[in-house]
């Protein structure tokens, strides 16, 4: 007679989020698979996989026989670069079709936003001022990515379907995704998406060369009047640069839902910027679904000596 294997042991890591609390619905699901820990003092031996988002730089040291570390979404920089990773952890992302849908709708948001001059409009309203505003055609307004994955595709292929022409930069060359974008990689590539993109969309993980990339210089690249859509991570913007741009004129404004300090603080300047949209780190989210898709699969690899699917390449952090 054959018996049920015993659940693997999970430990939920996160020094900013109940992960618990934050995905109840997915723990759930594998709870026949997956014994999730919530005892910090439980023997660290028994455990062997981690869920984690925002782990304490100290929080795998404990756990000798972890052999697999699942982030709770997409973004695995967190991860990545937590100081108690072991070089041959292999670490999890979630990849979501849902989520790329959700990114994609917000992001086709603030792109038809700024070319249909919805900011304008807004200001005009409250002014009681009717005034019609000639927008552009779509074929008129070229939008770059900084990133051309998974979600990145997407995000082209919605901005085309709608008459938008689309360039993407990535670090290494692609020819993959929908026909019809022009692609650009390596540093003479991102200087000439840069000079001819009106609408950017950062899209980019964050990396030891990311970080801190758009900065006074990089917006410089860009042509007067160009607009920032900013869905990457907080740490890729110098902030205080971003303000010099807009208050010179040389963006026209700047959707921004990622933050370097998250909860944005009361007393920073995007809140009352008339140029900034901000919304709280939003754009898009994994679902439960997904992440309860992504626990089974990892428990069945581990349980089977495989390397889990959806594995990132931690030395260049995704």
């Amino acid at each position: 007679m054959t018996h049920p294997m015993p659940p693997l042991r999970c430990v939920l890591l996160s020094a900013t989020f109940d992960l618990r609390a934050l995905c109840p619905a997915a723990l759930d699901a594998v709870s026949d698979v997956i014994a999730f820990v919530d005892d910090p003092t439980e023997s660290p031996e028994t455990v062997q996989l981690a869920l984690a988002w925002q782990p304490a730089d100290d929080a795998l040291t404990r756990y000798p026989n972890l052999a697999a570390l699942c982030s709770v979404g997409a973004g695995v920089d967190s991860l990545v670069t937590c100081p108690s990773l072991r070089p041959d952890l292999p670490v999890v992302r979630v990849v979501d079709p849902d989520q790329a849908r959700a990114m994609s709708g917000f992001v086709l948001w603030h792109v038809i936003g700024h070319q249909r001059r919805f900011r304008t409009y807004a200001a005009n309203q409250r002014a009681r001022r009717w005034r019609y505003l000639a927008p552009p055609e779509p074929a008129a307004v070229p939008v770059g990515l900084l990133g051309y994955g998974k979600i990145g595709q997407r995000v082209a292929t919605d901005l085309m379907a709608l008459g938008f022409p689309v360039s993407a930069w990535s670090r290494t060359p692609r020819e993959d995704g929908p026909g019809g974008v022009t692609h650009h990689h390596g540093p003479d590539g991102l200087r000439a998406m840069l000079a001819g993109t009106e609408v950017l969309i950062n899209l980019l993980p964050l990396t030891r060369e990311t970080r801190g990339l758009i900065d006074a210089a990089f917006l410089r690249q860009l042509p007067r009047g160009a607009y920032l859509v900013q869905v990457g991570r907080g740490e890729h913007l110098v902030e205080a640069d971003l303000l010099g741009a807009l208050d010179s004129g040389h963006l026209s404004g700047a959707a921004l839902d990622v933050f370097a300090t998250e909860p944005l603080p009361e007393t920073h300047a995007f809140w009352e910027h008339p140029a900034v949209f901000v919304t709280p780190h939003e754009a898009c989210h994994a679902s439960e679904r997904a992440i309860a898709r992504t626990l089974r699969a990892t428990a069945e690899a581990v349980r089977s000596g495989r390397r889990p699917p959806d594995t990132v390449d931690t030395a260049r952090g995704y």
